[in-house]
């Protein structure tokens, strides 16, 4: 996959992460986690702007944070940047 497709798959799972949590289904939630993290796994760095690398850390240490409702907000921030990315290249 090219990282054009990844930034958009990365986006949609980021998108029901944010979801997932907003309705309380926190099983979900928790599997679109693991697959927006393998997702970043995938992306080629040397081929990405190095904003985009920022916030593919930044996205990590957000899943960290206990507060739900701030974790939603930031997958779905997150998603819109990513999706825009993805459009962009």
């Amino acid at each position: 996959m090219n990282n054009k497709m990844i930034l958009a798959a990365l986006g949609l799972d980021l998108k029901r992460v944010a979801l997932g949590l907003q309705r309380g289904s926190f099983k979900m939630a928790n599997r679109f986690m693991q697959e927006a993290m393998a997702r970043k796994k995938e992306i080629a760095t040397s081929d990405i702007d190095q904003y985009l690398i920022k916030l593919l850390d930044k996205m990590e240490q957000s899943f960290k944070t206990f507060d739900s409702s701030k974790k939603a907000e930031d997958a779905l921030m997150y998603s819109t940047l990513f999706q825009n990315a993805s459009l962009k290249k």
